[in-house]
């Protein structure tokens, strides 16, 4: 194993997550409806939101699958991750130019940012196999996103300073302070992301690789009509996805409602951010022995385990009623929302072909994003005819019991050896097809 494309791997999630925790979760929701969005009312401005995360993700999964297929068929998902991050990094800092009233603009920036965002993790995830032999990826994935706790986690703490004591950093004003996070955020993310610009690896370019962009349009389309044919190949890949399909809809729909439940419920706006901290650092040393122990007893066993302490989460905060609570709540949701995610990742990437990774995580990125709609969906909905937002988030626990009753049918070990048999024909088909290979002669 190459060790520096290893540890740069790591390190990417460090870099990202920043975005994650900074932007996504704690201050660019603020920051929309207080400045941005100033000129219009709370309701609007909170449909405006929720409105530019969905054309977000929606471009990502347009866009992911098509790009996935020509980084397989390039060999360079590295190049594809640095152009994607590089997008990032810029929309994320263009968010310290707003000003009172520029919604539009705020939300161009977002919907750009994501883009660089979920857009380059597909290529970040499809790097795994590539990187990391089978009986080792449940510990490297685990690794990445324990990093990305800490990582996010340390920069979420400065930055939070930043807006509530802004003259420790030269700031006059909390805008100045959240002006000056956005940047912090982009430089974070573009320093430690120049180790996986350098020792991104590589395999060897496809035969399919064609010379014109046009070429490559057609040659992906192809492919990625062909991914879809032959998903039929890899039932246990399909059960993976279903499952990943509905506990994933948990998971997220968990994050996304956390702040939105316990402002509900009448927690304060300090208890939520320091909860929210506390995940961070709970998760980075949990997400390691929990992956280690995915090492050790299989990730499939892990993730069943983690998912069923989801169920006791949304059990207990129907129940929740005082600040402490949300506190033990974010406490648990650390020790396994890392785990939980990155055994998915590594489980996912066993039972995928391996030269085709580009291609079938960018499958599950456009797929989740579709489903992802119906867990918030749920929740508002439940919620609004029963009159209380606890019933909401007790309805999620369809969404964990649904995965893990489908997940227990996945048969881990078959669906290995299927990826490894396509791994081999294609390796095979190209063997034979290749000029120069069946002999000695070579004819021009």
């Amino acid at each position: 194993m190459n060790q520096k494309a290893i540890k740069a791997w790591i390190m990417y999630d460090w870099a990202n997550s920043a975005y994650a925790t900074t932007v996504l979760a704690a201050v660019l929701p603020v920051f929309y409806a207080s400045v941005a969005a100033a000129t219009l009312d709370t309701d609007t401005a909170a449909s405006y939101l929720a409105y530019t995360h969905s054309i977000g993700m929606l471009c990502v999964a347009l866009l992911t699958p098509l790009l996935g297929t020509l980084a397989d068929l390039s060999g360079r998902k590295g190049d594809f991750l640095r152009v994607f991050a590089i997008i990032g990094v810029l929309a994320t800092l263009g968010f310290s130019a707003i000003g009172e009233g520029d919604w539009f603009l705020a939300s161009a920036l977002l919907v750009i940012s994501t883009i660089g965002f979920a857009g380059g993790n597909t290529f970040y995830d499809a790097m795994l196999p590539d990187l990391v032999p089978m009986e080792r990826r449940d510990m490297i994935s685990s690794k990445g996103y324990a990093y990305g706790y800490i990582g996010g986690g340390l920069l979420l703490a400065v930055n939070l300073l930043m807006i509530q004591q802004p003259g420790w950093f030269g700031m006059s004003s909390t805008l100045a302070g959240t002006r000056l996070a956005f940047i912090s955020v982009s430089l974070w993310w573009l320093l430690f992301s120049i180790p996986i610009f350098r020792h991104a690896p590589r395999r060897p370019a496809s035969p399919d690789l064609p010379g014109t962009w046009k070429g490559y349009a057609a040659v992906g389309v192809r492919r990625l009509r062909q991914t879809f044919r032959q998903m039929r190949r890899f039932p246990q890949l399909i059960r993976m996805l279903v499952a990943f399909w509905f506990f994933n809809d948990g998971i997220n729909t968990i994050i996304l409602m956390a702040t939105i439940y316990g402002t509900s419920i009448g927690i304060g706006t300090a208890d939520l951010m320091l909860a929210l901290l506390l995940t961070q650092f709970i998760g980075f040393p949990c997400t390691l022995l929990l992956g280690a122990w995915a090492q050790r007893w299989g990730a499939k066993q892990v993730l069943i385990v983690s998912l069923s302490v989801y169920i006791c989460i949304v059990i207990l905060g129907y129940f929740m009623t005082q600040a402490i609570h949300f506190y033990v709540l974010a406490g648990v949701v650390g020790v396994v929302q890392g785990v939980s995610q990155s055994t998915a990742r590594s489980l996912f990437s066993n039972l995928m072909p391996a030269g085709r990774t580009g291609e079938y995580f960018g499958f599950v990125n456009i797929t989740g994003k579709f489903s992802s709609i119906f867990g918030p969906f749920v929740f508002g909905y439940v919620g609004q005819i029963t009159g209380s937002t606890r019933w909401g988030i007790l309805s999620l626990i369809f969404f964990f019991i649904a995965g893990i009753a489908v997940l227990l049918t996945v048969k881990v070990q078959k669906g290995m050896q299927d990826a490894t048999r396509a791994d081999q024909e294609e390796e095979r088909n190209r063997s034979v097809g290749a000029p120069g290979k069946s002999s000695n002669v070579r004819f021009t």
